[in-house]
């Protein structure tokens, strides 16, 4: 299958989160079809290890949370390559679960690095990349968490179920503007061995899934044409991803238990609908 324009030799792509996992995975893969990148990290010793590893990119440290910072990503993008065709929104945080009342403060840093930070690179690129002639991508990297909300992590979760409709929200509006080249893309990572994951367990699981095999997955999805990148991993298929989606929206429209799917009193019903 032929690639997607904007994967063309001599585009730009910035990435934000890129120092590890997806990030990094993602400027390795546009790197080796002749994009540029610009990379961008809050952590400047990771940020400068892996552009030695990537060689030939354009580095800035900057914090997502943080409008100025994004502006001034934005601004050094434009003023080494003049256009950006690719701006991939992948920064994220995550601490340990939480109560929906405990833990003020993880709650503050997880939504304005995983919410605010894809918002930011929104405000701070589209009007620019919209004025471009050629076209564009804006890649914003959700998570299962933020769709189906398994217990535990609630403020992960509200930061990624908002990803999902500010990006919704986003591919509406450019395909209701004229002559807009640009398409958004919700990224859903699978199991993922990324950094974040690292840090928990220290060797791979077989059930997980490299950050490569994620922008594989990614560039391929594109090329279909998919705004929703639902990613497999080693232990789950599109088939139960599926069917765990729509167990979860299934609680609102039966009225059943919030988070049924965890609740003692629907155990052996989830399995049974699983297997079926």
């Amino acid at each position: 299958m032929k690639n997607h324009s904007v994967f063309s030799p001599g585009n730009i792509a910035v990435i934000t989160g890129a120092a590890d996992g997806i990030g990094f995975a993602a400027a390795e893969k546009f790197l080796s079809m002749g994009l540029e990148v610009c990379i961008s990290d809050i952590n400047a010793e990771k940020l400068q290890e892996a552009s030695s590893k990537l060689g030939d990119v354009l580095t800035v440290e900057a914090d997502v949370s943080s409008i100025d910072d994004t502006n001034k990503l934005k601004d050094a993008a434009y003023s080494k390559f003049g256009k950006v065709n690719i701006l991939m929104n992948n920064a994220g945080t995550s601490s340990a679960g939480s109560d929906s009342w405990t833990e003020y403060e993880n709650w503050i840093t997880t939504l304005n690095v995983n919410l605010l930070g894809v918002i930011n690179g929104i405000h701070s690129f589209v009007p620019t990349m919209l004025e471009q002639a050629n076209g564009g991508l804006v890649i914003n990297t959700g998570s299962k968490q933020g769709i189906t909300c398994p217990p535990g992590n609630p403020a992960y979760n509200v930061s990624k179920a908002g990803v999902k409709a500010v990006t919704e929200a986003l591919q509406h509006s450019f395909r209701n503007t004229s002559d807009c080249k640009i398409s958004a893309h919700l990224l859903v990572p699978g199991f993922t061995y990324s950094g974040m994951v690292r840090q928990y367990l220290p060797e791979k699981p077989e059930g997980a899934w490299t950050p490569e095999q994620v922008i594989e997955f990614l560039i391929e999805s594109i090329n279909h044409g998919d705004f929703y990148i639902l990613c497999p991993d080693n232990d789950t298929t599109r088939t139960m991803d599926n069917k765990r989606i729509e167990w979860a929206a299934g609680d609102l429209t039966n009225n059943r238990p919030a988070l049924s799917r965890w609740h003692k009193d629907y155990e052996k019903e989830f399995e049974k609908y699983m297997k079926d």
